[in-house]
């Protein structure tokens, strides 16, 4: 991050079930979610290429479990990276739940798959 960016600003856009990270007001990358029950769901995570390197996943994900604690709510993490992350990063492992074959399938079929 340069000197001129300012630091980057994560928002809960839920009628896209998702969060964005934004640098300089420009989205960066996501992850996308879907709520079943009191879990929050995630199955993807990127970030565009033209921010890549920069560490901004991980600032992101960080961020995002921090506001699914702070609601109240449990993470199921189906996503790789937000999976990996949960590995690292034992402060959350109180909100986490382990994927099963059942979120699975449900996933799948709210997503049309």
């Amino acid at each position: 991050m340069t000197q001129q960016e300012a630091a980057p600003e994560v928002r809960r856009v839920d009628d896209r079930h998702r969060y964005e990270i934004l640098v300089d007001g420009e989205r960066a990358g996501l992850t996308s979610y879907r709520d079943r029950d009191d879990r929050r769901v995630f199955f993807h995570t990127e970030v565009d290429d033209a921010y890549a390197g920069r560490g901004l996943a991980g600032v992101l994900v960080e961020r995002v479990l921090a506001d699914v604690r702070a609601s109240g709510m449990r993470v199921v993490p189906v996503c790789p990276y937000v999976a990996k992350f949960l590995e690292k990063h034992e402060e959350f492992a109180d909100i986490a739940d382990p994927v099963t074959p059942e979120v699975l399938q449900w996933l799948d079929a709210r997503l049309g798959r």
